[in-house]
């Protein structure tokens, strides 16, 4: 690995969690598709579809901790909400991980395909009136949440993702969580899934270590600057970029594994 390679790793790690911070998701749906395609195509070292989700898994444990901590104070964290999913998550993610490693790359990439249609679909539902709830009146089905963060903790599990991308439309659209609590809490319960992806990737020898630590740099380094401007922007307009970037992706992953 050259230190070409490196500065791609870098500056795609940055640049996804930036948005990580920013939109309440890992990163590991804009990074996944950029790490296995980018270093081929401007013709350095590639990565295979395992490898990929082992970094990208390490990279959303840091990268959602950083942007935690931008926004423990003031409310946005629904701390009974991280308890019910992140126990659930984490114990699904584990699972899946550890059941990545006898799938195929078209598989793993499938799966992956699959979960941001999914996660488009549902970014795309109307939530009219869901902000003009006040923080300390929101409710929600607990076990129906905890139920579904585990079939998002298997899923991502797989791709190496932390399933914010799943999680955050669930939020929004399944258990009317308010857009700005929504972004702050899925990084927290996106966080404690990365450990159960991280300790399945790394029991079956899918993460390499230099660029996981280059990614984990790049997500200190970026995630808290994405959080920081995150709570700054209007809520409707972080929907539209939180689906515009699920959507978009999508696209290139079904074209890729059709075309």
């Amino acid at each position: 690995m050259d230190i070409g390679f490196m500065i791609t790793i870098f500056v795609i790690g940055f640049i996804g969690s930036f948005i990580s911070g920013m939109a309440g998701i890992g990163g590991s749906i804009i990074n996944y598709p950029m790490l296995l395609y980018i270093p081929p195509f401007i013709g350095i070292f590639s990565l295979t579809a395992h490898e990929v989700t082992g970094i990208t898994a390490v990279q959303v444990f840091f990268a959602t901790i950083s942007g935690v901590m931008v926004y423990r104070k003031g409310g946005y964290l629904n701390k009974t909400l991280i308890v019910y999913m992140g126990t659930s998550i984490l114990a699904g993610s584990f699972i899946g991980s550890t059941a990545s490693k006898l799938m195929t790359a078209e598989s793993i990439n499938i799966v992956y395909g699959a979960l941001a249609i999914i996660a488009s679909v549902l970014m795309f539902v109307p939530k009219k009136g869901l902000d003009n709830v006040e923080f300390a009146q929101v409710s929600y089905n607990k076990w129906l949440a905890a139920f579904l963060a585990l079939l998002v903790g298997v899923s991502a599990g797989i791709v190496g993702a932390g399933g914010a991308f799943l999680l955050v439309p669930i939020m929004l659209t399944i258990l009317k969580i308010p857009t700005k609590m929504t972004v702050a809490t899925s990084l927290a319960i996106t966080f404690m899934s990365s450990i159960g992806s991280i300790i399945g990737k790394a029991a079956t020898g899918q993460i390499l270590l230099l660029p996981a630590l280059i990614l984990m740099i790049a997500s200190l380094l970026s995630a808290p600057i994405g959080a920081t401007i995150g709570k700054k922007i209007n809520a409707k307009l972080l929907q539209v970029i939180l689906a515009g970037l699920i959507a978009g992706v999508a696209v290139k992953i079904w074209f890729d594994l059709l075309f």
